[in-house]
């Protein structure tokens, strides 16, 4: 008998000893491969009672995923961090998201999270112009891309291949100063808008052109590299995809995929996207080599109610000025 209460306590204090919160966590992402390790890296690391793991892919690729899981009636997903935030407007709109009030919001610009706490920001992945060292015209505002001395000289990614693209598209067309009037009038500059922003920093870094309408931290790579580009934050102000971060509701894992969501707004997380070359959403951090202040980069709005609402429209307007390559 005392044989058999030794066993019992033995296995009962086994029990004990396992994490109560021990979990499985599914992360969908579009971050880049390394980055989307050293993001899950850097979260178990701090969580080590909480497993990870990750599927990445472009963001539409990775919605088609889900959304054929969703109408499956077996979403797999715990958390995303993908691209945008209209994204995940549209999911928050149809009941896909849970709300979480995290903490640690209240180091972050109430711009930069949803007031219900559906989704957060992670980082910000501004679009500005980058231009080649030989070119004679350095620009300084959006508009000095449809300047004669630009005329063919510019090329961009086009909102059809991009989610960047496309939101920096939908930003700049709410500026009063720009609108669509400047998208017509880069057309009529013979602009050219044509796959990703990969496709343009080739085209920029090699003279092929001048100018480039592209994601900050790839000329500002680049350029550390040795390639003959500066990136330009231009005057008007710049729009940004964020990241975004977001628990699905469909989520049998909700303790620990708040966990998640704490760790990349927390300061140790923010502080990992910092290494990996990104501007942190969080207020007070540093921002990586080769960035100027983050009080001197501005920032430009975006509605992304309004943005999902007219995303059909948009893509439209700009298809019919440049194009659908």
């Amino acid at each position: 008998m005392k044989t058999l209460v030794s066993v019992a306590a033995l296995l009962a204090a086994s029990l004990l000893a396992i994490p109560a919160s021990a979990a499985n966590l599914v992360l969908y992402t579009s971050q880049p491969n390394e980055d989307a390790q050293a993001t899950v890296d850097g979260f178990m690391a701090t969580n080590p009672d909480i497993k990870v793991d990750w599927v990445r892919d472009g963001t539409p690729k990775i919605m088609a995923k889900l959304q054929a899981e969703i109408q499956a009636g077996n979403p797999v997903a715990d958390v995303l961090l993908i691209a945008d935030v209209v994204t995940l407007e549209r999911l928050k709109e149809e009941g896909k998201l849970l709300a979480y009030k995290s903490p640690e919001a209240a180091q972050y610009d109430a711009a930069l999270y949803d007031a219900g706490g559906y989704y957060y920001s992670t980082k910000l992945i501004t679009t500005g112009i980058m231009y080649n060292t030989s070119a004679t015209m350095k620009p300084t505002s959006w508009k000095d891309l449809t300047k004669p001395e630009a005329k063919g000289l510019v090329t961009m990614p086009s909102p059809l291949a991009s989610g960047a693209a496309l939101i920096h598209a939908q930003t700049l067309a709410a500026v009063p100063s720009l609108g669509w009037d400047f998208y017509k009038s880069l057309a009529d500059n013979a602009a050219v808008a044509s796959g990703g922003n990969g496709v343009v920093l080739k085209s920029v870094a090699s003279g092929e052109k001048a100018y480039g309408v592209v994601v900050d931290y790839l000329p500002i790579r680049e350029k550390a590299k040795g390639a003959p580009v500066e990136f330009v934050f231009p005057s008007e102000g710049v729009s940004a995809v964020t990241e975004p971060v977001g628990i699905l509701a469909s989520t049998n894992n909700a303790d620990a995929a708040k966990k998640f969501v704490d760790y990349v707004l927390s300061e140790k997380g923010q502080e990992g996207f910092v290494k990996l070359g990104y501007i942190p959403a969080r207020n007070g951090m540093k921002l990586p080599a080769g960035f100027p202040a983050r009080d001197t980069i501005k920032l430009l709005p975006i509605n992304a109610a309004e943005a999902l609402k007219n995303t059909d429209k948009d893509l439209k307007t700009f298809t019919d000025l440049f194009g659908s390559k």
